[in-house]
């Protein structure tokens, strides 16, 4: 669960108002757009002017509205996938760590097997096959995560276990689903909210791909990622068409990753 204290490190404090920016930017930027994303009002790679700052794109619409209205998309399917694969890992991960033998070994070697996949390639040979629709490249990025989740939350669930407080707890007769639930899962939540932060970078960096590669949000709607695949070719005509999408999906891995790694090494302190 989220810790007040952690607001006061300096690297937590930066992540998250990098993140929080751009967040109120994919939010907000649809309302503060010039034009529809889908409008063709300049010329074909048209240069920065005073109605266009960011000039026009391959088709003549307006840069910087197709920006503002980017954002969303891999917003919503980022957070959607790492959710996702949270929690179905994490729900998979303490069955294991606390089942008994047969059932560990199961998930543990499903897990082992699904890891042995590339992710990129795994989620490239699932949307290629089945078509590209939103859910189902949510979906399919979350199924990659998952198996990550589980050894997280598996080992972690395994090493609190061991500990004095849950063998008290079993020794006073409390039911499984009670330790479980106030004695286990509190402990193992900040592991596994770091490990949110790093699948939220990785879930930018992957859904951009997709889009590059033509296998993610489908046009003409607006998305970072589809951007620089449509404006590559006018790169040194009009580079803000590529630039500016491509600068803001790194912003904001940069901030979810700065984020994520500041959680970690406070917890570390912590624990010293």
């Amino acid at each position: 669960m989220f810790n007040a204290r952690w607001w006061r490190e300096p690297q937590i404090r930066r992540g998250g108002l990098v993140t929080l920016a751009i967040v109120l930017l994919a939010l907000v930027g649809p309302w503060l757009a010039p034009h529809a994303p889908t409008d063709m009002v300049g010329g074909v790679y048209g240069a920065p002017a005073g109605d266009a700052p960011l000039g026009h794109d391959f088709l003549g619409h307006d840069v910087l509205s197709r920006l503002l209205n980017g954002g969303l998309s891999i917003l919503w399917m980022s957070l959607a996938a790492a959710a996702i694969a949270l929690i179905a890992g994490t729900v998979l991960g303490l069955l294991a760590g606390l089942s008994r033998q047969r059932l560990d070994q199961a998930i543990t070697w499903l897990a082992d097997i699904w890891l042995a996949f590339p992710d990129l390639i795994l989620v490239l040979l699932i949307v290629s096959m089945l078509g590209r629709a939103p859910w189902l490249i949510v979906l399919t990025v979350a199924i990659a995560f998952t198996p990550g989740v589980i050894r997280l939350a598996r080992g972690s669930a395994v090493a609190v276990a061991s500990q004095e407080f849950v063998e008290a707890a079993q020794m006073m007769g409390f039911s499984r689903t009670r330790i479980l639930l106030r004695e286990i899962l509190p402990n193992v939540l900040t592991p596994l909210l770091v490990h949110f932060g790093n699948m939220l970078t990785w879930g930018i960096g992957m859904l951009s791909g997709l889009s590059y590669l033509g296998y993610g949000v489908a046009p003409p709607a607006a998305d970072w990622g589809l951007m620089i695949n449509e404006n590559q070719a006018g790169l040194l005509v009009q580079p803000w068409a590529v630039l500016a999408p491509a600068l803001l999906i790194g912003v904001f891995a940069y901030g979810t990753n700065i984020f994520a790694e500041g959680i970690a090494r406070h917890s570390a302190g912590e624990r010293r």
